[in-house]
């Protein structure tokens, strides 16, 4: 096997490994600490610091430490959130919190840069075209990489469901659920219990073993790389962190950026509603705590399949078709939602819903991230810097999950490029990773590939 694709595979295998953990774990926060909101906002901060993160820790962490142990420190932080859920408080999740949203944009950002780097480096001692390597490698990391949402929630269903949560609930308990829910009430109406210390320390057991393996995968076996910058000469010297963060702000005065804005901030709010309301209010209470990891699955499978087919026939429907579809999708979810009254008998129910967001979040996977980089040809960092913002307030707001990005470049010019957006449960396949990546000229003669993936997963 050639070394750049065993690095590829050690990347790949290590994510799935850390987000098969992570994936399951922020779906189950707001259901495991409802007391006071600590789930909420225990995910909240972690989006709150992945905002602050992005704008500084990315390229000061590669620059001093490289890829490789950019990404080594960076998985550390998911396991000591992990850890922090063995003994879950105020004290311990909210630190820990800040922990994993510090380290998720380092995280991405050297990950979309070394599989980038190895990509066209070996594009260039095979005589091949850069940008098809490095869409090949991005095709192999999101194939093996995209069921970690799955097995993450799987796990989660399979060991709570050794002894389940809910028992019998009258009738008159199941009025609390839904959207009738209220964060106090539920807890002191239904009959619906916390899973025992035993199944949650089994759980956080797996899920920390995971996710210290992928850390010994990449620490062990990944083979360092240097930085592009340090492989560059003769370059032009990258911008500055404090003009790029000017540029950003000075964007804002753009009407059309503004009012684009809207789209990533309603995609943070969907997702958030899905994995911090939907399976606590809808899914726990009703059904119990072991079935949110099955009615996830379904949202995943879901996202995954209208992923692929949206970004097929969007060049035949046009972009307004397919947002019109997704605002009917989830406008009728949402009505329907405020009128149903959840009941473990309507089981189907709990999975058509799931399902149903899945197909609408997939239009906002695939239809918003390819609007920055054309629209402002000569602001492409700026204009993607501007697209972080807004998606990461939008899932901070209500409590989602991290953000992921993927990176592309030119193996000759010192540009980076880094694209976070909101991920739900990471459910990409390789071709859809291909129809992802896009590329664009800067000044006549920079050219700057991209591969625009929200989340996932799981995100």
């Amino acid at each position: 096997m050639e070394s750049s694709l065993k690095n590829v595979l050690v990347v790949s295998f290590g994510f799935l490994l850390l987000f098969t953990a992570f994936g399951g774990l922020q779906n189950l926060q707001s259901s495991l600490y409802r007391e006071e909101g600590l789930g909420v906002a225990a995910l909240s901060t972690i989006y709150g610091a992945v905002l602050v993160s992005s704008m500084f820790l990315p390229s000061v962490l590669i620059k001093k430490l490289g890829c490789k142990w950019s990404i080594v420190i960076s998985m550390c932080c998911y396991v000591a959130f992990s850890l922090g859920n063995f003994y879950a408080s105020w004290y311990t999740l909210i630190p820990t919190s800040i922990m994993l949203g510090l380290g998720a944009a380092p995280l991405w950002s050297a990950h979309c840069t070394y599989l980038t780097i190895m990509g066209n480096t070996h594009a260039e001692e095979a005589g091949k075209i850069g940008k098809n390597v490095v869409n090949q490698y991005f095709g192999i990391f999101f194939l093996i990489f995209q069921s970690s949402g799955v097995w993450g929630n799987l796990i989660s269903s399979l060991v709570f469901g050794q002894k389940p949560t809910q028992g019998a609930i009258p009738e008159e308990n199941l009025l609390s659920c839904g959207a009738s829910d209220c964060l106090m009430a539920t807890a002191s109406t239904n009959s619906t219990q916390s899973p025992s210390q035993e199944l949650i320390y089994t759980l956080l057991g797996i899920y920390t073993g995971s996710g210290v393996l992928a850390v010994l995968l990449v620490a062990t076996f990944l083979q360092p790389i240097k930085d592009v910058q340090e492989k560059s000469k003769g370059e032009e010297k990258s911008s500055s962190f404090w003009s790029t963060l000017l540029s950003t702000f000075k964007l804002l005065r753009d009407k059309r950026l503004c009012l684009l804005i809207l789209l990533p901030v309603y995609s943070g709010f969907q997702q958030a509603f899905l994995s911090g309301d939907y399976t606590r209010s809808y899914v726990t209470c009703a059904l119990g705590i072991q079935f949110v990891g099955y009615v996830m699955i379904s949202f995943s499978a879901t996202n995954a399949l209208c992923s692929v087919l949206y970004g097929k026939i969007s060049q035949y429907t046009g972009r307004i078709a397919l947002y019109m579809l997704g605002t009917g999708i989830h406008v009728s979810c949402v009505i329907a939602l405020l009128l149903w009254k959840p009941h473990p008998h309507q089981l189907a129910m709990f999975f058509v819903f799931s399902g149903l967001w899945g197909m609408a979040d997939a239009v906002w996977q695939t239809q918003n991230n390819v609007m920055a980089v054309p629209s402002w040809p000569s602001t492409g960092k700026a204009s993607l810097s501007s697209g972080i913002a807004p998606c990461t307030l939008g899932a901070g707001v209500r409590g989602r999950r991290p953000l992921q990005g993927a990176l592309s470049q030119d193996g000759e010019m010192d540009v980076q490029l880094l694209e976070q957006k909101c991920l739900q449960i990471p459910i990409i396949t390789s071709k859809q990773a291909a129809l992802g990546i896009g590329s664009c000229q800067f000044s006549g003669r920079i050219e700057l590939g991209f591969l625009l993936v929200w989340e996932t997963p799981g995100d």
